[in-house]
C-alpha cells in the first residue's frame, strides 16, 4: 500500500511514540483483563485488532500467550509496534476499510475508535463491519468500541455535531514525540446501541450485549448518556441463520 488513504495518518506521523502518552491509553491492562473474560480468550487463540495504533492491546494479549496480529493504516505507528512487539505479536500496515483475512481469527478487537468510527462516511464503517466478519471464523467474538452519540450530544459543547450524518468535528491539538503543538481537525463517527446492533446484525453478528465504557473503564454497565463509548459484544453466526435485533 503507498499514499495517504486516510486523514489520521498525517497525525500518527506527527505523534508518533507520544501517541501513547495520551490518557485514553493508560488504561490497557484493565481493558485487556475485561475482553479476555468477556470474550473467553484461552493461551493460543488469534486474534485480530484492528486499528491497533501502537500495539498496546496487541502486546498485552501477546503477553498472556493469546497469538495477535494488529493491523493499522498508520505506517508510522506500525513501525513503532513492530519495533517493541513481545513473542506472539505480529503487525502489518493495512486498510481496515479492505480487509482480506478469510476466517481465520478467533476473535476480532476494534477499539478506541481506531478504525471503526474513524471514518468521515458510514459507508467506510460498514465496510470495516464487513471485513471483520470475513476475517472470524463461525461462532468467533467481536469487541467493538464506538463513541456514544448520546454523550456527543450532551457534553461535547464544543464540538459541531452533525446530526444527519452522526459525525462529530472538532479541533484539537496534538503534541510530537519532541513536544511540538500541532492544531488538528478530528472527525468521530458516533452511534446509539440501536444503530450498533442494527449495522453488526446486517453482517450476520448476533450482538451478545453493549455496555456504557470509558478507557482504563470496561465492564458491563448498560448503555447510558454518561460515559463517552459503548463496547460491542458480538458472535459471528453461522451462513444462513437470522440475527435478530435484540
Amino acid at each position: 500500500m503507498s499514499g495517504r488513504d486516510h486523514w489520521f495518518e498525517d497525525l500518527a506521523d506527527h505523534m508518533g511514540a507520544a501517541y501513547d502518552r495520551y490518557a485514553h491509553t493508560k488504561g490497557t491492562v484493565q481493558e485487556v483483563d475485561h475482553l479476555v473474560d468477556v470474550l473467553r480468550l484461552d493461551a493460543g487463540d488469534r486474534v485480530l485488532d484492528v486499528g491497533c495504533g501502537t500495539g498496546r492491546h496487541t502486546y498485552e494479549l501477546a503477553r498472556r500467550g493469546i497469538s495477535a496480529h494488529g493491523v493499522d493504516i498508520s505506517e508510522r505507528f506500525i513501525e513503532i509496534a513492530r519495533a517493541g512487539a513481545p513473542s506472539g505479536a505480529t503487525f502489518e500496515r493495512g486498510d481496515a476499510r479492505t480487509l482480506t483475512a478469510g476466517g481465520e481469527f478467533d476473535a476480532v478487537i476494534c477499539l478506541c475508535q481506531g478504525a471503526f468510527g474513524m471514518m468521515t462516511a458510514g459507508s467506510d464503517d460498514d465496510a470495516v463491519v464487513a471485513g471483520i466478519a470475513a476475517a472470524l471464523r463461525t461462532g468467533g467474538r467481536l469487541a467493538l468500541s464506538a463513541f456514544n452519540a448520546y454523550f456527543a450530544v450532551k457534553y461535547h459543547a464544543d464540538a459541531d455535531f452533525d446530526a444527519a450524518t452522526g459525525v462529530s468535528h472538532e479541533r484539537a491539538e496534538i503534541r510530537s514525540e519532541s513536544g511540538e503543538l500541532r492544531g488538528v481537525d478530528l472527525w468521530t463517527g458516533c452511534y446509539t446501541p440501536r444503530e450498533l446492533r442494527l449495522l453488526l446484525g446486517m453482517h450476520h453478528f448476533a450482538v451478545d450485549s453493549v455496555s456504557s465504557v470509558a478507557p482504563g473503564a470496561y465492564g458491563a454497565a448498560p448503555p447510558t448518556t454518561e460515559t463517552p463509548e459503548f463496547l460491542v459484544i458480538a458472535t459471528k453466526s453461522p451462513p444462513g441463520v437470522p440475527t435478530p435485533l435484540r
